[in-house]
């Protein structure tokens, strides 16, 4: 089983998940969340040095709103075909709010970001609040979604 790390002070991160959650900040404020009122912004690194954010987007029709997580990632598809992504960082906060509230990736995020472990055939590190004051680095998509379905799970029809 992977090794989570704590930390209950954002300095004692090291230097790129701290620049990430700095960019993460600044995407809440493109998040579109009149619904919710709960905007998520993600920051995702690049092996290149480029970042990549994402903010929530909502929608009257709940099925269609997009995740902070999934917008940048599939912006990394899109934009930077073949991509190495190494941390990925998010955050959250009210709408109302200043402070940061605590947030981890959904399902569907954890499911999204395992697949591109995947493609990648390397991990990718995740910084989350995941309490008022800790925040937690997860080594993986994988170690955050155990028991996970992968291409391994699919079987063709013969």
């Amino acid at each position: 089983m992977s090794t989570f790390q704590t930390y209950t002070d954002i300095d004692a991160l090291d230097t790129e998940f701290q620049h990430l959650i700095h960019k993460a900040k600044e995407a809440l404020g493109k998040a579109y969340a009149p619904y919710s009122k709960f905007h998520v912004g993600a920051a995702l690194l690049l092996e290149n040095g480029t970042v990549i954010t994402g903010s929530n987007q909502e929608n009257a029709a709940y099925p269609s709103c997009m995740c902070a997580e999934r917008v940048a990632l599939y912006a990394v598809a899109s934009l930077h075909p073949g991509a190495v992504i190494t941390k990925v960082a998010v955050v959250a906060r009210k709408k109302s709010g200043k402070d940061l509230i605590p947030v981890t990736p959904c399902g569907p995020c954890r499911q999204v970001m395992l697949e591109f472990e995947t493609r990648q055939q390397q991990p990718l590190g995740v910084v989350m609040l995941a309490s008022e004051h800790e925040w937690v680095v997860a080594p993986s998509a994988a170690s955050l979604l155990p028991y996970c379905f992968t291409k391994d799970n699919l079987h063709p029809e013969h």
